[in-house]
């Protein structure tokens, strides 16, 4: 029985295949948020590059790591995160107040939290990575 949550497929492919320190893996299937959520990660140097590979069905990601990613797992449910408590979350979902980020779907997109900290905007937790 395939699973509905295609973000949580997402992080567990890419965790499966960073402790076997493989170079790349293949996510199935796609979506705009795990698209949204990979672009972040992206752009906070957690994994390379990727593409999306159209197969018919739902669409896959190709994704490039770096080796970079010690934890990473979806926030479930996704909790409301007002500007001002980031902290709290960090303490939460991170090792430490400044490593790793929390990834947010805000209304200006999906952002890390310091991104969003830095807009001065709340927003849904959807996912965490460090």
């Amino acid at each position: 029985m395939p699973s509905n949550n295609t973000l949580a497929n997402l992080f567990a492919t890419i965790y499966n295949n960073e402790i076997r320190n493989k170079k790349e893996c293949i996510a199935i299937p796609a979506s705009k948020l795990a698209s949204a959520v990979l672009r972040s990660m992206q752009r906070n140097k957690y994994i390379g590059e990727f593409e999306y590979i159209d197969d018919g069905i739902a669409g896959k990601f190709k994704i490039q790591l770096l080796g970079r990613i010690n934890r990473c797992g979806v926030v479930s449910p996704r909790y409301s995160v007002r500007k001002n408590e980031y902290i709290r979350w960090e303490r939460q979902f991170l090792p430490a107040v400044g490593v790793g980020i929390l990834i947010l779907s805000t209304p200006l997109g999906v952002l890390s939290h310091v991104e969003a900290q830095d807009k001065g905007i709340g927003g849904r937790l959807v996912g965490y990575v460090y």
